[in-house]
């Protein structure tokens, strides 16, 4: 009997795992045209006499609050010119990075056929690692001096859990987070629960944009950060569980367990051992496990509230 349940369970996993491969081959033959435009390299080139058509064809980008001599002090900063020097070392090619936007297009137009390729644009923001990347229906923008490197020199004088993402591979995870925050809704944010969920939805929407990206990749986390998180699944949904916090409405939880954070606070001695956000990595498998148990629309998942996902998911850590 039991080699008879293995073998179903086998048949399964190779069933599951040849629709997935279909799927994906279908989302690899959609068109989806766009181009990459480097206004940070228009910029760096550029001469006084340029701004009048960088202007023209970039008006978003241009405050009709600023002057056009400060731009033009900026094409002539020597720190800025370095700025420019340092993303040209690192993004002089950007075809392989082109290359992931455009499977994650593909897989945006197949689970939303309404979707159409923004305008997307390469810029510097003097380091705004807050704002790395930014989309709207019409406009994709990414800071390329915010991905120059987790050592870069320019990076000192940021936090290191910051500048661990500060990379070239957290390009399209961060494109496709900001995607996730468009298409995902909750009414409720109230609760450490509500939050793990939210969070746990963006994390599920990288599963399905960008699954050639790795689980560390999508959530930011070191390979050995997410090994320790997946090491001690167990252990954090018994804390939580144990101490009562999934309805808690104290905002100091989502301090300690959701925003980012060189670690997680759980007042114990193992705090400095763990990677921050723990709260959405638990998330996380609560909405994937959701979405194994119920027979649910991807994109009608991203707007259901906490509870209904949570009470419906027949969620059990991993031991």
């Amino acid at each position: 009997m039991k080699q008879l349940i293995l073998l179903f369970a086998v048949l399964i996993a190779v069933s599951s795992c040849d629709k997935t491969s279909k799927k994906e081959q279908e989302i690899s033959k959609i068109d989806i045209p766009f181009k990459v435009e480097r206004f940070d390299a228009e910029f760096a080139k550029a001469t006084p006499e340029d701004l009048p058509k960088l202007k023209a064809n970039y008006p978003f980008l241009f405050s009709k609050r600023i002057s056009d001599s400060v731009w033009i002090n900026r094409m002539q900063d020597t720190l800025q010119q370095q700025l420019f020097e340092e993303v040209d070392k690192v993004y002089h090619d950007f075809g392989d990075v082109e290359l992931d936007i455009e499977k994650l297009f593909q897989h945006l137009k197949y689970y939303d056929k309404t979707f159409t390729a923004p305008r997307v644009i390469t810029l510097t923001s003097d380091v705004d690692y807050r704002n790395k990347t930014i989309v709207t229906d019409t406009i994709a923008l990414i800071a390329l001096d915010t991905y120059l490197g987790a050592d870069h020199e320019f990076y000192s004088g940021i936090q290191k859990y910051i500048v661990q993402n500060m990379t070239k591979s957290q390009i399209v995870p961060d494109l496709a987070n900001s995607y996730a925050e468009k298409y995902s809704f909750q009414s409720q944010r109230k609760t450490l629960l509500d939050e793990m969920v939210y969070y746990g939805k963006l994390l599920y929407f990288k599963d399905k944009m960008i699954p050639f990206k790795t689980d560390a990749e999508k959530i930011g986390y070191l390979p050995e950060q997410l090994a320790w998180a997946q090491d001690n699944e167990s252990y954090i949904w018994r804390y939580f569980i144990d101490k009562e916090m999934l309805y808690s409405t104290d905002t100091g939880m989502a301090g300690r367990f959701i925003a980012p954070a060189p670690f997680s606070k759980f007042y114990l001695e193992l705090d400095r051992e763990s990677p921050g956000r723990l709260g959405q990595f638990i998330g996380w498998q609560i909405v994937r496990s959701y979405m194994e148990h119920n027979d649910v629309d991807f994109m009608e998942m991203l707007q259901m509230e906490a509870s209904e996902i949570f009470n419906n998911s027949k969620y059990k850590p991993r031991k």
